[in-house]
């Protein structure tokens, strides 16, 4: 356990790289599930050791012993050195529970303001006008979903347009893709180094869309034409509830390159190098499992050994 414990928290170092890397060369669907399937594995290994590392220490207590019915020492490294670090995992386990419990209930709570606040508006079908002249649409996720967009906007486009920004709204609802930046947050929040995620997650989550648009509307030059009118108009610094995913958010020159030059992009690797980088991606998150484990195995079997020690 002494060195499989550790690995979990030390893989984001090879993991994080590997996932930007890999993301960057695939579909921007396959892309966004990646990444957030590579946070949601790596925050949840990486909790598992500093829960592992809690335990191993407080084991060593006298007072859990016995509630555990153990005859200590535990076998183990020196509880001169177990019992401190366990105490510091203790409390960045603490801190993580904490910090992951705080962004959940802001998501929450803004989500909760943000419908009120719509909700006051008549809207047509998904779609609610807000009379504010300055320029701003973004989707708001909920039961039902709700695309707002500002009177300001509506002026700013043409009908066709707003149709392909419409469209990129819906995709942003249709996939739930709130939820995808609420694991990137949560996951940061029990492993710092897993912030890098979300920057190409935030990107891959706005391709998708676009790329929903342009099936949608059948046009891939409108739907760029569409978004770049709306960046340009849109308010720098809009206030938008957290949870809120915009088509004028991320780097919109990049989304609407990629909408009129479909295709490979240019610095996409052979075959092999993909495989070779999937592999390795593969390789680390299988590893922080594994270490896990065998950790959590190794103070299991520690525990089983004091508890027949204590019934002879």
């Amino acid at each position: 356990m002494i060195v499989a414990v550790w690995i979990p928290l030390l893989i984001p170092l090879l993991a994080v790289p590997a996932a930007r890397r890999l993301a960057a060369w695939l579909p921007p669907r396959a892309a966004a599930w990646l990444l957030a399937g590579c946070a949601a594995a790596l925050a949840a290994c990486a909790t598992a050791a500093l829960g592992l590392l809690a335990a191993a220490g407080a084991l060593r207590l006298p007072a859990v012993a016995a509630l555990g019915h153990l005859v200590l020492p535990l076998p183990g490294p020196d509880p001169d050195v177990t019992v401190p670090v366990a105490c510091a995992a203790g409390a960045l386990l603490a801190g993580c529970a904490l910090a992951a419990g705080r962004r959940a209930l802001a998501h929450r709570a803004g989500l909760r303001t943000a419908r009120r606040a719509v909700g006051a508006r008549a809207a047509a079908g998904d779609l609610c006008v807000l009379p504010d002249a300055a320029p701003d649409a973004y989707a708001l996720p909920g039961r039902p979903g709700r695309i707002v967009v500002t009177a300001g906007m509506l002026r700013a486009l043409a009908p066709d347009e707003r149709e392909a920004l419409f469209a990129h709204e819906r995709a942003h609802l249709a996939g739930r893709h709130h939820l995808f930046l609420l694991t990137a947050t949560l996951a940061a929040a029990c492993h710092p180094l897993l912030r890098g995620l979300r920057a190409p997650l935030e990107y891959a989550l706005e391709r998708w869309a676009d790329e929903s648009a342009a099936v949608r509307v059948g046009d891939r030059a409108l739907t760029a034409r569409a978004i770049g009118r709306a960046a340009l108009a849109a308010r720098p610094g809009a206030h938008r509830p957290g949870a809120a995913l915009a088509a004028t958010a991320g780097p919109v020159p990049r989304r609407v390159a990629a909408l009129l030059a479909p295709g490979r992009p240019p610095a996409r690797p052979r075959r092999a190098g993909r495989r070779l980088v999937g592999a390795a991606l593969l390789c680390c998150v299988v590893f922080s499992a594994a270490s896990a484990l065998e950790a959590a195995t190794d103070l299991h079997q520690s525990v089983e050994a004091a508890q027949a020690q204590k019934r002879w």
